[in-house]
């Protein structure tokens, strides 16, 4: 395929398309300019897109993407979940943000038939048709457990989904998977197993030709040649199970050094998750004896927290909590841990 063409079998709203100018005419009149601005330079003679970086690690950068590697990663997803043409196919996220454009992209790449409707909070449930394959975040996620036999295949991502939500997930018909990746490696490289899965551990497997290995600091390595020339060197600290497999452990710069223990705020936040409803995190606050101590903060009113309900060692109970209003975010709601902690140190 060219710049200017897609796939044969590809409907949008159940509507063929015999020209690209007449997909172009149909997404002005019929939905918010978001679908209808990403189509215009994916279908112009340009051979890279512009799109933002989430910001949850930093501060939100654009950056080019090649369209030829957009649609590797198209293909590769495909070929992962065995999805190709005509396959049924819902977009529910925003087209502005690059899970929605990637949505786009795999649906004229693969010759999907994709529905289009407004990136709400619940978008399953007024819909009574059924789909193949949809993304959501964890939000909707958690607001479609009614509706999901509606779909085959979901991929989940922009968020942590949650002990509390996974467990929620194991009657669902829908075979639902966590997603691993950046915007620069075009959305995930690598997928979980989230439901109906047996008792052993489930790891992220990554997607056709991607290699990874750990660096000195025990952090991923990613090298996908179909979708980037660069080598990206992440802060995720790993465990490698196998050259394709691997056990997320957590953010090399949240890791908390107490005591001459390293903790996992991520890990530990799973444990949380099972007495805590409202977002929280955990964090390291510098401490005269520990170096660090482990301390909890969470969003919304004071209340006491029991801990005796779940299996945490001494070392990942919290030395203090804190409460606060509203959490610092992203463009997209991710949490900004740094800003959040600035506050409350600010007013403590």
């Amino acid at each position: 395929m060219t710049n200017t063409s897609f796939h044969k079998d590809f409907k949008l709203q159940g509507k063929s398309f015999s020209t690209v100018y007449e997909l172009l005419s149909f997404t002005k009149k019929s939905f918010d300019d978001d679908v209808y601005e990403f189509l215009s330079v994916w279908f112009s003679p340009e051979d890279s897109i512009v799109v933002q970086t989430s910001g949850s690690t930093g501060l939100p950068k654009p950056i080019l993407l090649k369209k030829e590697y957009v649609r590797n990663s198209a293909i590769a997803t495909g070929k992962f979940f065995k999805i190709y043409a005509k396959t049924k196919a819902l977009l529910c996220l925003s087209p502005v943000y690059i899970a929605g454009k990637l949505m786009l992209v795999r649906a004229l790449t693969l010759g999907w038939h994709l529905d289009i409707i407004q990136p709400i909070s619940n978008p399953l449930e007024k819909l009574k048709k059924n789909y193949d394959f949809c993304a959501m975040v964890p939000l909707q996620l958690e607001n479609s457990l009614p509706f999901l036999s509606q779909i085959k295949q979901l991929i989940v991502g922009g968020g942590v989904v949650t002990e509390v939500l996974k467990q929620k997930l194991q009657s669902s018909s829908c075979s639902i998977f966590a997603t691993y990746g950046m915007t620069e490696t075009i959305t995930h490289i690598a997928v979980k197993k989230l439901n109906n899965y047996a008792l052993q551990p489930q790891f992220f497997k990554v997607l056709a030709n991607v290699k990874i290995y750990k660096d000195t600091r025990n952090c991923l390595v990613i090298d996908a040649v179909k979708v980037s020339n660069n080598i990206f060197a992440t802060n995720d600290v790993v465990e490698l199970i196998s050259d394709k497999e691997f056990r997320w452990l957590g953010r090399y710069d949240n890791v908390i050094n107490s005591g001459a223990i390293k903790l996992y705020p991520e890990k530990i936040e799973e444990k949380l998750a099972q007495v805590i409803n409202e977002r929280f995190f955990v964090a390291g606050k510098p401490d005269a004896y520990l170096g660090e101590k482990l301390i909890l903060i969470i969003e919304g009113k004071q209340r006491k927290i029991d801990f005796n309900d779940i299996l945490l060692t001494k070392y990942e109970v919290p030395k203090t909590i804190f409460f606060i209003d509203k959490f610092v975010e992203t463009p997209t709601q991710k949490i900004q841990r740094k800003k959040t902690l600035n506050l409350i140190f600010k007013a403590v």
